[in-house]
């Protein structure tokens, strides 16, 4: 086991890898392990002033670490085309993209106001399709790259309160789907990751939500994101489903 984690290591290392939503939670903590990891980064975030401090800690901790980040603005084409022109700029090349970004707004459905439905979408789906594009015109270029969407079991499995959310993550899967069969014969994997409940900053001002205790760590989920860019060729990964020890909460 030992070595297959090494091996696995020593292809991260010198990979170029973008995060959207890095400021914070899932972002910030895969960030973290790929700079350990030797990998570069491109990070992206609208949290400007979080992402910064990011920034300062990767060079404080790896001090060898080559990063770039750039406030980015998932909803905006102007915003996505920029962050990949950095990405190239910076390190020559983009060899994954982690579409981490995301929000959510929880309650009756009934009550669900179309402000926050259509900022759900926007920056679920929307902002996921515009990276994916942007990223994956990058990627068929070289011929190779792995982008993973971050789903939901939400994207899955219809839950009480989640309307909104679960519309914008069942159309991430299906939008998943479609890159992954117009881009898989171009040398691009496109991977559809399905966590359960993530013990991470999402939950965040919400005032009620499981018991964080019995969520996924936010490290655990991160490690399987490194996992998924580190798989050695000859085979590709459309899904996986990472769910808490107790499955839906």
């Amino acid at each position: 086991m030992a070595s297959l984690l090494l091996d696995m290591a020593g292809r991260v290392q010198g990979m170029t890898v973008a995060i959207t939503g890095a400021s914070r939670g899932i972002g910030r903590e895969t960030a973290l392990q790929l700079a350990a990891l030797g990998a570069n980064l491109v990070l992206g975030a609208r949290n400007t002033e979080a992402l910064e401090a990011l920034v300062g800690e990767l060079k404080t901790v790896h001090p060898d670490v080559r990063v770039v980040a750039a406030a980015l603005d998932v909803t905006s084409s102007e915003s996505v085309r920029g962050f990949a022109e950095l990405a190239v700029e910076a390190f020559g090349r983009v060899d994954g993209l982690i579409n981490n970004a995301g929000v959510g707004v929880f309650g009756d459905v009934l009550e669900l106001s179309v402000e926050d439905f259509e900022r759900m979408v926007d920056v679920n789906l929307k902002g996921a399709f515009l990276c994916s594009q942007a990223f994956g015109k990058k990627m068929v270029e070289q011929g190779a790259g792995k982008i993973l969407n971050l789903v939901s079991i939400a994207g899955t499995t219809g839950l009480p309160g989640c309307a909104g959310y679960s519309a914008s993550k069942f159309g991430l899967l299906g939008l998943t789907k479609v890159f992954q069969a117009e881009l898989r014969r171009k040398g691009v994997q496109v991977t559809a990751v399905i966590p359960g409940a993530v013990s991470s900053s999402f939950w965040e001002g919400m005032d009620s939500h499981p018991d964080l205790d019995d969520m996924i760590p936010t490290e655990t989920l991160a490690a399987h994101l490194v996992y998924l860019l580190g798989q050695p060729e000859g085979a590709f990964i459309d899904e996986i489903t990472v769910m808490p020890p107790k499955g839906i909460l």
